[in-house]
């Protein structure tokens, strides 16, 4: 159950993200809003739980890495890139961020399973396969009907960038003594200050160009972004980690695309496309196959007399 509350939660974001630039909003309004109020919410939860926040100059630089790799930088290409690609495309690049950690990690050799790993083949092998879904998706061959290229790139860097956030909190914050809730809520308020630097930016991304136009249904939008598919998922995925294990963490990635394709769907009127869906299913098969661990082989000793 909680499993499933997880994915409808993050899976809408994408709906809301792009409900949010339908009513008057910016992707700089939307990135500023989304963390304020996801952090507002985490600071509560962390107050109520008794929980500091993490003190020291050093640790809070690492966390604003964190936060620019992990929120401000993906929460904004994803709202660009939902200005020209539906929500549900949108979902599915999301996805791909495991292949990017894997590309990553063979780039730069820190990937830990290269070369003493027997699954390191099936890994490459779902490498190339979510990619190949990927093209699948966006078909630049089409000279019509194909996905909007610069706005698949911003999604497609979104998942990239939360690789990159991955990797550099595996190494910077775990085992940092900050209690999970309050170290969450300390990255959100660096995203939020992170966002807010961009607020004077001018260009088609200019904040004030809009604000004053957002109609009541983009402010509620955005709010229930910020407040649930930010602030509570944050909350719900590390307690759904404590009681149930990364196993059941990280089957609420596969569902994501499905939540996301299903609500652009129904709510938006997104027409899905065959090979749109096909697309997905080699992405997700992709995946399946870059995060699959086979579990050790027992070995039997054998009875001699």
């Amino acid at each position: 159950m909680r499993t499933a509350v997880l994915a409808l939660f993050w899976g809408s974001g994408f709906l809301w993200i792009r409900i949010a630039l339908q009513h008057g909003l910016t992707p700089v309004q939307i990135t500023v809003l989304r963390a304020a109020l996801g952090a507002a919410v985490l600071l509560l939860l962390a107050c109520s739980a008794r929980q500091r926040l993490p003190r020291g100059g050093a640790l809070w630089r690492r966390l604003a890495v964190a936060a620019f790799f992990c929120n401000a930088l993906p929460f904004l290409l994803t709202a660009y890139g939902e200005r020209s690609v539906g929500s549900g495309t949108a979902g599915v690049l999301h996805a791909t961020t495991p292949l990017w950690s894997l590309l990553i990690g063979l780039a730069l050799g820190t990937d830990r399973t290269t070369g003493t790993d027997r699954t390191t083949p099936l890994r490459l092998t779902g490498l190339l396969l979510g990619f190949a879904g990927v093209l699948l998706i966006l078909a630049p061959w089409r000279e019509s009907g194909g996905i909007s290229t610069p706005g698949a790139l911003a999604l497609l860097g979104a998942a990239a960038s939360y690789a990159v956030a991955f990797a550099h909190m595996a190494r910077a914050l775990a085992g940092t003594g900050t209690a999970p809730l309050a170290l969450s809520a300390a990255q959100l308020t660096a995203a939020a200050g992170l966002s807010a630097v961009a607020l004077p930016a001018g260009g088609p991304l200019n904040p004030f160009s809009g604000f004053s136009g957002a109609d009541p249904v983009g402010l509620a939008a955005v709010t229930v972004l910020g407040v649930a598919c930010t602030g509570l998922t944050f909350h719900l995925n590390y307690r759904l980690i404590a009681t149930e294990g990364p196993t059941s963490a990280a089957a609420v990635g596969y569902l994501l695309p499905v939540v996301s394709t299903v609500l652009g769907a129904l709510v938006l009127g997104e027409r899905l496309t065959v090979r749109a869906v096909a697309g997905t299913a080699v992405v997700l098969a992709g995946v399946f196959l870059v995060k699959h661990r086979p579990k050790p082989r027992t070995v039997v000793p054998l009875l001699t007399d």
